[in-house]
């Protein structure tokens, strides 16, 4: 048989303490676990890092397999020493002819010659305990919801692993409370929302991306929040006071006589909510009256001779 190097399977060094194998064990387990991976030979991986785990897990089989020596080389041809299993009697069974640490055939020659027989059971394994995947979705607001905040109360398909090992999906109900001032592409987590663990392991998390949808008024960018505000050539000639819709209710703007189009006017502190909260920005867009009748035709015509304005007159052409 062969020579089974437990520490190179798991990735971690000789000296590793229990915690960085658990890590390094529960780390490899959801990278290979067979019913989940996309991984080449995911289920041979898998049961190599089950086997490895459940020796240099227990302090005594890991010392035992310290005791083969440091010589050996994974795939050498390999032999236990004649007094081994006199020596390590206490690994075989539970008095009952039965593995004592776990039930999880499909391992070794090497692993059954050192440290007992197990029968593998495919319906799952015994012992084997994991904590459920994160699962990732994106939901969907209007920017009033994002600025005010909102409940939300939505279903969507969640891939659990059951006690047999097998992936199956389940249609779950989730709430969540999205504070105001979210911003688009901000992560939302919901712990324990996630996939259900197995073994007993805990759930995972649920990540919300947050999608804000367009606007037909508003732009927004960072926390501030843009808009075009449509103006008359005489409110911007002359001046006015006049009513902006913000996502908080409407504001009052005064216009000072000769605004320009294009000209960007800040309302402060009227952008999304938070510490400190965004601005408002107006930018000013004259809109020119459709002549309809003779007598405001002859209007325009007395303006341009009253008034006779040429913005190209600077212009090299």
């Amino acid at each position: 048989m062969q020579y089974k190097d437990y520490y190179a399977i798991l990735g971690v060094d000789k000296k590793a303490s229990q915690d960085d194998i658990k890590h390094a064990y529960r780390k490899l387990a959801r990278k290979y676990h067979p019913d989940v991976s996309k991984e080449p030979n995911a289920e041979e991986q898998f049961k190599n890092v089950q086997e490895a785990y459940e020796v240099l897990k227990d302090p005594e089989k890991r010392a035992a397999y310290n005791q083969l020596g440091s010589e050996w080389k994974a795939g050498q041809d390999f032999r236990p020493p004649p007094d081994w299993q006199q020596a390590h009697t206490r690994f075989y069974t539970n008095g009952e002819n039965e593995f004592a640490e776990a039930d999880l055939g499909g391992f070794s020659d090497f692993f059954t010659h050192l440290f007992g027989q197990a029968g593998f059971s495919r319906e799952g394994v015994r012992g084997f305990k994991q904590r459920g995947s994160d699962q990732h979705a994106k939901i969907q607001i209007s920017l009033e919801e994002a600025f005010h905040g909102v409940s939300k109360t939505f279903q969507m398909q969640i891939p659990e692993i059951d006690t047999s090992g097998r992936v199956h999906t389940a249609l779950r109900t989730i709430k969540v409370n999205i504070p105001p001032g979210v911003m688009p592409g901000q992560q939302l987590r919901l712990g324990g929302q996630g996939s259900v663990g197995a073994g007993g392991g805990g759930a995972g998390d649920l990540y919300l991306e947050i999608d804000i949808q367009t606007h037909s008024r508003f732009s927004l960018q960072n926390k501030d929040i843009f808009m075009t505000l449509p103006i008359t050539p005489w409110e911007a000639a002359l001046g006015a006071h006049i009513k902006v819709p913000t996502l908080g209710g409407a504001v009052g703007l005064k216009l000072t006589a000769g605004s320009q189009a294009g000209q960007k006017l800040r309302l402060k502190g009227r952008g999304m909510p938070g510490k400190p909260f965004g601005d408002q920005y107006v930018i000013l867009q004259i809109e020119t009256p459709p002549v309809k009748t003779e007598e405001q035709r002859q209007l325009y015509e007395n303006m341009a001779r009253i008034m006779p304005f040429n913005p190209r007159e600077h212009w090299v052409i």
